[in-house]
């Protein structure tokens, strides 16, 4: 999969770490493999994620990613993903799910470089995939759609979370979101401004990490939790 010299990493050894962490499919594998190429490609050009991240690729980014599908309801189509940036977690479950009659994968990206990037992704791999070059806090407002679950990945504290995914959760998504070692603070905070009922799954990648489960969630009726 991976190639050595000319300056590209070698990733075969992550890659199986990975796939100790995940199951995935031939088909989904043979997409992962070729977005990898495609995300190192453009790495060069613009940042995608943290040059740091990439000898780790696969457990990092990858495998994080993958783990959200077995937390989701089984009969969930329809995801939402905050703040795609390079692509994780949309692409990855985007590349599982892509078999799977009547997924659909919902990026949400303002910026527009890594909008073109994640086109690209969705285009040459034929994923089940839209990609919305706008806002995450406009979105939940304006989107006329249904989700089962909405993602996000290292994109704000959970507060913030909760006041950009409540249009969703109040129609009967599940928000999933990946969270590291100052979970117990941002819970603390968010509850100051929200009620909700939280599941924590210790992560499969990262040690001081976990995936919180989040529904029911309600904005507390002595504060304005929404700006």
């Amino acid at each position: 999969m991976s190639k050595r010299g000319q300056g590209v990493p070698d990733l075969e050894a992550d890659r199986a770490r990975a796939l100790k962490l995940v199951f995935v499919s031939r088909e989904t594998l043979q997409r992962l493999d070729k977005f990898v190429a495609l995300l190192l490609t453009w790495q060069a050009r613009i940042n995608l994620i943290a040059a740091s991240t990439i000898p780790e690729l696969w457990t990092r980014h990858i495998a994080d990613s993958l783990q959200l599908i077995p937390l989701a309801p089984t009969d969930a189509k329809i995801w939402v993903d905050f703040g795609s940036g390079g692509g994780f977690p949309a692409i990855p479950i985007a590349c599982a799910l892509a078999e799977n009659p009547g997924a659909h994968v919902h990026l949400i990206e303002s910026n527009g470089k890594k909008a073109a990037f994640l086109r690209e992704v969705v285009r040459q791999l034929r994923l089940p995939a839209t990609v919305h070059q706008e806002r995450v806090e406009n979105f939940g407002e304006s989107w006329q759609g249904t989700a089962q679950v909405v993602t996000a990945r290292a994109l704000a504290p959970l507060k913030i979370l909760c006041d950009q995914a409540f249009p969703l959760v109040a129609k009967g998504a599940i928000a999933l979101f990946p969270k590291g070692q100052d979970v117990a603070a941002e819970l603390t905070e968010a509850a100051k401004y929200w009620t909700l009922s939280v599941h924590k799954v210790p992560s499969k990648t990262n040690t001081d990490g976990c995936i919180l489960i989040v529904s029911n969630l309600n904005a507390r009726k002595s504060t304005d939790a929404r700006p």
